[in-house]
Order: structure tokens, then sequence, then C-alpha cells
């Protein structure tokens, strides 16, 4: 065999062995782990999840694509839940994920959050009725006068300087073409079983290093949530998203996986404990000091919703 028939013959096997690799078949890590209809449990933060995954019964953890997905039972219903990671990214791909290996029935996403709402205090938890995201935005050019905005974004609210917040667009199965949208409903009888669930709850106000609050921490359903990829420690972006949007809490995630979740068809609710006021403290901020305050009250909340959705 020549040295040019020797070389096309190598470039031919490696063509067919390229070609076999891109239609070779999903490997088992990608593949469903069980079907049983869940409520996925998601939150951003481990403090916030540890403590509901040690009264997790019958517990079996399957990891996937670096995360670990824990199944089982908690208050009755099947569950799964996992770690989201921090940020709009992390959250909308963990939960599509989920979504796209689980069965899940509905979402329940909980854990920390800054308060926005000057009628909140640290501690204090927030079940919004809606969901927006603050940083899907034209950052605008400045000009002679003001800004100069590209005409083809809708622009539903106020500027905050440069930033000029735009609606999304969604696609779903069924819609004949793309929908445009700011706000994202969280499931109407989830926030029912919410409003059940509230009255037997007792929210904690002392860390485990006596770190006490002011006033026993209170549980608020309803008005808007906003979440963006940015911690927010400023007081003038704070009252700009109360002004704004009417916001009460604002957060890294939850706009975010209520984007996931309508684009699925799949009931949402989002529990928010705040751990700092998002730059509307006196002084440093209190995350350091209160997040496990708040995580843990976000878990008492999580099982109570549990309890009051019917199995």
């Amino acid at each position: 065999m020549t040295a040019s028939k020797s070389r096309g013959l190598v470039s031919s096997l490696a063509g067919v062995m390229l070609v076999t690799a891109s239609v070779s078949p999903p490997t088992a890590a990608f593949a469903i782990q069980d079907d049983v209809p869940r409520i996925a449990v998601v939150s951003a933060y481990a403090p916030e999840i540890v403590v509901l995954k040690g009264e997790l019964d019958h517990a079996v953890v399957h990891s996937l694509n670096g995360v670990d997905f824990s199944a089982g039972q908690l208050e009755g219903h099947d569950v799964v839940l996992f770690l989201s990671g921090v940020s709009i990214v992390n959250t909308a791909m963990t939960v599509q994920f989920a979504l796209d290996h689980f069965n899940i029935r509905q979402i329940v996403f909980s854990g920390i959050a800054g308060g926005v709402d000057p009628a909140l205090r640290i501690g204090d938890v927030v079940i919004a009725d809606r969901w927006g995201q603050y940083l899907e935005s034209l950052f605008a050019r400045e000009v002679e006068g003001g800004w100069d905005k590209p005409e083809f974004f809708e622009y539903p609210y106020a500027n905050f300087g440069m930033m000029f917040p735009r609606s999304v667009t969604v696609q779903r199965a069924g819609a004949d073409e793309p929908e445009t949208r700011f706000w994202f409903q969280v499931d109407e009888a989830l926030l029912a079983y919410a409003r059940q669930a509230i009255s037997d709850v007792a929210l904690k106000h002392c860390t485990a290093e006596n770190n006490c609050l002011e006033k026993v921490p209170e549980i608020v359903i309803g008005g808007s949530g906003v979440s963006g990829g940015a911690f927010i420690d400023n007081a003038d972006f704070r009252d700009y998203t109360f002004r704004t949007f009417g916001a009460r809490v604002l957060d890294m995630g939850s706009a975010a996986a209520a984007h996931v979740a309508y684009a699925n068809d799949v009931p949402f609710i989002a529990i928010r404990s705040l751990s700092d006021l998002a730059g509307g403290g006196m002084g440093k901020n209190e995350v350091d000091i209160f997040y496990g305050l708040a995580a843990n009250n976000a878990a008492e909340v999580v099982r109570a919703l549990l309890r009051a959705i019917p199995e």
C-alpha cells in the first residue's frame, strides 16, 4: 500500500469514527432517573436546603451534571431537593435540567433575599405573587439631553440612569410565536395553599450566636419580587426597585425559575426570607449575620406549605 493510500485510509477511518461518535446514544447519566411525580424544592445556597434534607425520608441521591438531586418524601409528598446555584444563568439551567430529567409537577423555590419594601424587616418571609427580571435591560447610549434607546425593545418601566428594564421574549409549547412579557405569575393554587399554611408557622428571631432581631419576623403574601444577576447593597437602587416595580423583595434567581416554569407550564411559587435589606440598613450589609436565621425561616414556611398541599 502506498503512503498516499495509507493516509487516505486513515483519513476515511477517522471520518467514520467521527460520524459514529456524533450519533452515539446518550449516556445513562442523562437519562431520567425516576418517573415518580414530585414537587421540586429548589434553593440557591447550601444552608437553605440543609435543613430540609435533614428531614427527608427514604432519600436517594442522583448526581447529574455535577448537581445532586435528593429524591425522597417530605411532609407526605414525593419531592426532589436540589441547589440551583447562585445567578440567573445557574438557576435557569439547573431548573430546566431538573424538568428534563424528573417528573416534576410543582416547583417551590426557597431561600434568602434582600428586603426592598421599607415596611419589611430582616427575617420576614415574602411570598410574592409575581416575579420579573430587572436586569433584563438596555444599557442606553448617553446623548445630549438624555438617553438614546433603540425602538425595537419594549420599555415598560422607568430607567435607573443608563439602565432601562425591558420585557423578555418567551417561547413555549403550543404558542404560534414567541410572546413578550415582564412579569411571571406565581401559581394561584399554590398561593392559596400558602395562605392556609402560614397560620401555624413560628418564625425564629435569634441566630445560633444569639444575635436577635428587634421583633419576631412575619410572613407576607402578595406583591412583586424582582431578580437579577447582581448582589444589591445600594440604598438608591433599592429605593428605585420599590418605586418602579412595587417590589417587596429582591434576589438573584426566583424570576429565572419562574420564567422556566412558565415556559414548561409547571406551577411555581417562591418563598424568600430576608437576610438583609439590599443596602437599606444603617451599617454594613447584614447577610453574614442573618443568612442562617433567614434560611431556617424559609425552610419552616416550605414545610408548612407542603403540609397544606393535598397529597
